[in-house]
């Protein structure tokens, strides 16, 4: 329905690509011995970083661990972000798929990891700061708009004054809106096992929402949630419940309709993970990295348990001054490991321009699954203006995936794979 949108990309080649995959590819990630669930000497600070930072080592890493690019531009546009793998079906794993936060003109982007080849898929002139991307459990690729405010309309739901979600066939490269899933300033985004979608809206104050299809597999239409603290600790946290959204409202601002109900909100909430997408059995745990600061409460992570029935509950599962050094600032985006450490990017803007570079720190699960029961440094930019995002775990075999954008030096983006020696 929507080709008519698509930019001039190099679509052939990457449906070539995935249709006549090399007779002999060059072996793959999965192939080599990679691993981030290892237990590792964590770094004791960040790094001194400079302006286009280490070129042969972008990051500071535990010793053991390296870092390779799999992608840059020019191959791809500028400011990758979010990112997610081919988790299923044929050739599962082979495609890193990422999405690029520019103000307009937008676009997805995918790596080949067997053959090192990188193309744009899809592109448009009315897609702004795309963030958000996830892998169905179907097989297509859900990707999302940041904005709280659309200054270019979708010329198909005009109606919409925010963000939309967008499905991408991988085989067709067919896109089409879903403006169901709400309309809001999008960033992470994850599947329950039930095809239930979390997501959140980046914003202040910020609420946490579910999508439930109306049939599973079908995102055109369905009921959002918002999540609501019943009882408030005075910092969002407590027993809570799913609050019901009116469907036609969310289509054009969910952000207004959570604010309609008394949502509970928080400060600037931007990327989650939930407990079941990495094959962690420690219960259905939903994790959301906060990012902004406040008088009374710093960035944290949040963990809500999700119970089958009953009232769900949140908790401070990484705050500073409880289980964190002053040192963790702005946590941005998320990812779980197989072992059920949670590995959190920050984005401090300006509050970490300090000569020190941004960080990626790994928390520990504690005896309960409310509270971590370690924060360590696991690795720091040395670009002192670069940002690390896209956090991504290959399920299979652990390859821990970092978009670094925003590159000082030469400017050009990069997507690394992190890999144990």
């Amino acid at each position: 329905m929507l080709l008519r949108h698509l930019g001039a990309v190099s679509l052939l080649l990457l449906a070539a690509a995935c249709d006549n995959p090399p007779a002999a590819p060059v072996a793959p990630l999965s192939a080599q011995t990679l691993s981030a669930g290892a237990e590792f000497t964590p770094l004791t600070s960040s790094a001194q970083c400079t302006n286009g930072g280490n070129v042969a080592a972008l990051l500071n890493l535990p010793d053991g661990y390296s870092e390779s690019a799999i992608a840059s531009e020019p191959d791809y546009l500028d400011v990758p972000d979010m990112q997610t793998l081919n988790e299923t079906g044929p050739q599962a794993g082979r495609y890193l798929y990422r999405t690029h936060e520019l103000g307009s003109n937008g676009g997805v982007s995918v790596t080949d990891l067997w053959t090192g080849e990188t193309h744009v898929v899809v592109r448009r002139a009315d897609w702004e700061g795309l963030d958000g991307i996830v892998w169905t459990p179907w097989g297509t690729v859900l990707f999302a708009e940041e904005r709280g405010g659309n200054t270019i309309r979708d010329p198909d739901f005009p109606a919409a004054t925010a963000g939309l979600v967008y499905e991408l066939d991988p085989a067709t490269l067919q896109v089409t809106p879903r403006p169901a899933i709400g309309s809001r300033s999008h960033e992470g985004m994850r599947f329950d096992p039930q095809g239930n979608l979390y997501g959140i809206s980046e914003t202040n104050p910020g609420a946490l929402f579910k999508f439930v299809p109306d049939r599973r597999g079908d995102l055109s239409s369905g009921r959002l949630y918002d999540r609501s603290v019943v009882n408030d600790a005075g910092d969002g946290t407590g027993p809570a419940a799913w609050v019901a959204l009116d469907r036609a409202a969310s289509q054009i601002n969910s952000d207004a309709e959570a604010a309609r109900v008394g949502a509970t909100g928080y400060f600037r909430p931007e990327d989650l993970e939930l407990s079941t997408s990495t094959g962690n059995s420690r219960g259905h745990v939903l994790y959301v990295a906060v990012t902004g600061n406040s008088t009374t409460v710093r960035g944290r992570v949040l963990a809500i348990e999700l119970p089958n029935n009953g009232t769900a509950f949140v908790s401070n599962y990484v705050k500073v001054g409880e289980n964190v050094s002053n040192d963790f600032l702005m946590p941005d985006n998320v990812a779980l490991d197989h072992t059920g450490r949670l590995f959190i990017t920050e984005d401090p803007g300006s509050a970490g321009s300090t000569g020190q570079g941004d960080d990626i720190w790994v928390a520990t699960p504690g005896a309960d699954q409310q509270h971590a029961a370690s924060v360590s440094r696991f690795a720091s930019l040395t670009d002192c203006a670069a940002e690390p995002t896209g956090l991504y775990f290959d399920k299979s075999n652990g390859t821990l995936f970092v978009d670094i954008q925003h590159r000082g030096g030469d400017g050009q983006d990069k997507t690394l794979a992190i890999r144990r020696e």
